[in-house]
């Protein structure tokens, strides 16, 4: 962050400085106290079952400047009616000050995380770069992220997650994106939104976003997302398949990464991503396409995509076990589109040795039964030798796979289950919804 006195930030705020306003602020915003940020700004979030308020004071005795909360902490503190508002507000001046950051910003149903640190990775041997952490991509995380930045940052890489039309609009308010990046649309919060027309229409706000000086990148093998180039009046660039940046042939090698060609003006290099899944081609075709938008050449491109490695936890993890089992925790997230595309890429590297450990995928709507039935016959379909179900929101997978499927009641009954009949030559996907806390799982079998 821009060091700035506390009076500095009640004035962009609206807040009311409750102690020493001449003291500086030069370090990021930061919500956890357990992790203070030196000489940062620790935002007092008051939740349903913490208030941030209550630590205060230990934050600042860690090493905190001071404090943004909504009432008297006994430290200083910049006193606002919203942290979060003030948060935005804060961010978005920040922001403003540093007019030479290039700002990308990303949405889409599913590959947010790994597009975001694919293209870090990129972008980061030609300027400092600073990335959402993990996916933090909401009202809260976005400011969190953009107030990480300072004098020295060339770079901006941003997530931005969306639960409702007018979500993107208003995350692009906080950050306003230089080149917007949509990824597809899918069946991901479809149950909150509605349809994925709704969908489409909040991912879409993205390119609306974008003014007419920057760039709009767009998957050109989505019908949804090349159809929203209509609605801006930035340059609008393509990958895909059918894109401006060409996505050639994939290949999976042993370790299940991607090998692929990438083609931009005529011009074919050769590249892979030391990621698992050959859908990682098109995320990565994606991030190229963002970084050649700013001037990054193609055989730069592709020689540091090939030197990715995993960035954000619980994201197609692979660890292998001491007898040989191979884990690869995919729980952070899942919907329709992203555990079809993970069944694939484990029954790819498993083939009959191939185990997948599945829970609920959240948020569905009236599309849940049939998505998660669906999944099921896919996962009979590739092969797999075993599918074990957690929990009664997944039921629907057993219906889909038939006999090589059985159901647990929790995590506790899926380890026992597993740890006393895997024979440890298995390749085992996990993979499940955020809420369902399957992670659980992984850690468990590889300390067996």
């Amino acid at each position: 962050m821009i060091p700035m006195t506390v009076q500095e930030i009640a004035d962009v705020t609206g807040g009311t400085v409750c102690g020493d306003g001449s003291v500086v602020v030069d370090g990021p915003a930061f919500v956890d106290s357990r992790r203070v940020e030196p000489g940062g700004l620790f935002a007092a979030i008051a939740g349903e079952n913490v208030d941030g308020h209550q630590y205060a004071v230990g934050a600042v005795e860690s090493g905190a400047a001071a404090v943004l909360g909504s009432r008297e902490t006994g430290v200083t503190t910049v006193v606002v009616p919203d942290v979060t508002r003030a948060l935005a507000d804060l961010a978005r001046h920040v922001l403003a000050e540093l007019e030479d950051v290039v700002v990308f910003a990303m949405t889409g149903s599913s590959g947010k995380t790994s597009v975001k640190d694919l293209l870090a990775h990129v972008l980061a041997p030609d300027g400092v770069t600073v990335a959402t952490a993990g996916n933090f991509n909401n009202e809260l995380g976005v400011p969190l992220t953009v107030l990480r930045v300072d004098e020295l940052t060339r770079y901006l890489v941003v997530e931005m997650g969306a639960r409702t039309v007018g979500d993107i609009t208003a995350l692009c308010a906080i950050a306003p994106p230089d080149v917007g990046m949509v990824l597809n649309v899918g069946h991901a919060h479809v149950g909150e939104f509605g349809s994925v027309e709704r969908i489409a229409q909040a991912k879409g706000e993205m390119a609306e976003a974008v003014g007419a000086d920057g760039v709009v990148v767009l998957n050109a093998d989505d019908p949804l997302v090349s159809a929203m180039a209509a609605r801006t009046e930035a340059t609008v660039t393509t990958f895909g398949r059918a894109g401006d940046v060409g996505v050639g042939e994939i290949s999976v090698d042993a370790d299940g990464y991607p090998h692929f060609s990438l083609t931009h003006h005529g011009r074919t290099v050769q590249t892979h991503v030391p990621l698992i899944g050959s859908y990682q081609a098109l995320n990565a075709a994606a991030a190229a396409t963002a970084a050649l938008a700013i001037g990054v050449d193609l055989p730069t491109v592709a020689e540091r995509l090939a030197t990715a490695r995993p960035a954000s936890p619980m994201r197609m993890d692979r660890q292998v076990r001491g007898d040989g089992l191979v884990v690869i925790n995919d729980a952070y997230n899942a919907n329709p589109e992203s555990m079809e595309a993970a069944l694939r890429a484990v029954a790819a590297i498993g083939h009959d040795r191939a185990v997948a450990v599945l829970g609920e995928m959240l948020e569905l709507g009236d599309d849940s039964e049939a998505e998660h039935v669906r999944i099921g016959r896919v996962a009979a379909e590739l092969g797999f030798r075993r599918v074990v179900v957690v929990g009664d929101g997944a039921a629907g997978i057993v219906r889909g796979a038939g006999d090589l499927a059985e159901q647990v009641p929790d995590v506790d009954v899926a380890v026992r289950t597993l740890s006393a009949s895997l024979s440890g030559d298995e390749v085992v996907l996990v993979k499940a919804s955020r809420g369902e806390r399957l992670e659980r799982v992984a850690h468990a079998l590889l300390q067996a």
